[in-house]
């Protein structure tokens, strides 16, 4: 694809701009971005990594992650938290049991809970506590919308399949 600027080079660059819920976008060549101010986002990061990018949500400064003679390892993989926070790959299942009151709020920053959800692939019906989930929250929508006759059967049908579970 020709860059959408000049016309002439290939285009490298592709830039998604969303304002007020327009969106536009735009194929440049390397020499039309720099020069719309789109350049290299990442220059000067070479050696910044993944470890570099998630180290930091893991790492609350030094008084955290403590001192690495004494630190505690993790029995299977022999992890420290360090390890994990300058990495940002956890070494195993069990460094999150082990590191878990340091682990918790990271996580929750990541990924805006810290209870595993997971995936239904589509066309499987869920099971019967995301249905729950799920009505619990048409009822909560319900009651702020003050549809109260759908509130009330939603009610009843949380309340029937909590008793029978």
């Amino acid at each position: 694809m020709l860059c959408q600027n000049c016309g002439k080079n290939e285009a490298t660059t592709h830039v998604k701009r969303i304002i007020n819920g327009s969106t536009s976008e735009y194929h440049l060549c390397q020499n039309c971005a720099s020069k719309l101010g789109y350049g290299d986002f990442f220059g000067g990061f070479d050696d910044f990594g993944f470890g570099g990018l998630f180290g930091n949500l893991f790492s609350q400064g030094q008084s955290l992650m403590g001192d690495t003679s004494s630190a505690l390892r993790c029995e299977k993989c022999g992890s420290t938290f360090r390890d994990i926070a300058e990495s940002g790959k956890v070494g195993c299942a069990d460094c999150y049991r082990i590191f878990k009151d340091r682990l918790m709020p990271s996580l929750q920053k990541i990924h805006g809970r810290t209870k595993h959800i997971g995936k239904s692939p589509s066309g499987v019906v869920p099971g019967p506590e995301k249905q729950l989930e799920d009505l619990k929250g048409k009822l909560q929508k319900a009651i702020e919308t003050q549809n109260f006759e759908e509130a009330a059967k939603l009610r009843d049908q949380i309340k029937s399949m909590e008793q029978e579970g």
